[in-house]
């Protein structure tokens, strides 16, 4: 009977706060904000589409459509191959990464997925604690309640760094290659999709040879992905690259 009567207050208390949180916002016009670092948090919960809203460079925004797929694939072949089958978490990277951390007894490994890395890039720090990773995880499933995997993946494309000052394919494209990024042949997308996992590494600009070898990965991750037939992998890890700033 006790719980009973505990869950009925929480109950209670979660009515009151979302009919006080919707009252104040009906007469606030859809203005209502909040400043401290706690409130800013509650905004991202209460007011999630708006916050996203927020956090995104749309100057430089290309939409899902003007990407193309190969560069779609290579970003999820090595990044999160099951992108398409988790709700915002991978459990079986989860468990891996935390025996690593067990072991050490600190975060030494991270098992984002590309949804857990959007979230994580316009909303919290890079810091590597529990409890960021905490948020991290409801902040990626709040992302996966709201919008579909192409429009994630779309905020993930158009707001990842890409090194050498680059944030966003349309920006990568162009400072990379000189071309838009709907033109972008499928060695140029395996290349950028390369960078984001280490852009001060991998970026051919900082270190063309540790790029080129990534760039094999990120082909050989498509082909164990289904995305490519070896040989055209192979024939794509030969091709020439032509850069902005030889």
């Amino acid at each position: 009977m006790f719980i009973i009567r505990l869950l009925k207050k929480l109950c209670l208390l979660v009515t009151i706060f979302i009919v006080g949180f919707s009252t104040a916002y009906y007469i606030s016009g859809g203005t209502i904000y909040f400043e401290s670092a706690t409130a800013q948090r509650i905004n991202r919960y209460v007011f999630f589409q708006r916050e996203v809203e927020r956090a995104l460079n749309k100057e430089s925004y290309v939409t899902i459509d003007q990407i193309p797929e190969s560069l779609q694939q290579a970003v999820v072949a090595v990044e999160d191959n099951r992108f398409y089958s988790h709700m915002g978490f991978d459990p079986e990277g989860i468990g891996r990464a935390t025996l690593v951390n067990l072991q050490y007894g600190e975060v030494k490994e991270g098992a984002s997925t590309i949804t857990q890395q959007l979230v994580k890039n316009m909303f919290l720090s890079q810091e590597q604690t529990y409890g960021r990773k905490l948020e991290e995880l409801l902040l990626a499933i709040d992302m996966e309640l709201h919008y579909s995997k192409d429009e994630i993946l779309e905020m993930y494309l158009n707001s990842i760094y890409f090194g050498a000052g680059f944030y966003g394919v349309k920006d990568a494209a162009k400072g990379y290659f000189n071309k838009p990024v709907e033109k972008l042949s499928l060695p140029e997308a395996a290349m950028l999709a390369g960078i984001p996992n280490a852009p001060s590494v991998y970026s051919p600009y900082v270190d063309f040879k540790l790029a080129k070898k990534r760039q094999f990965v990120v082909l050989d991750a498509m082909v164990r992905g289904g995305y490519l037939r070896e040989n055209i992998a192979e024939d794509a890890k030969i091709k020439p690259l032509n850069f902005a700033h030889e």
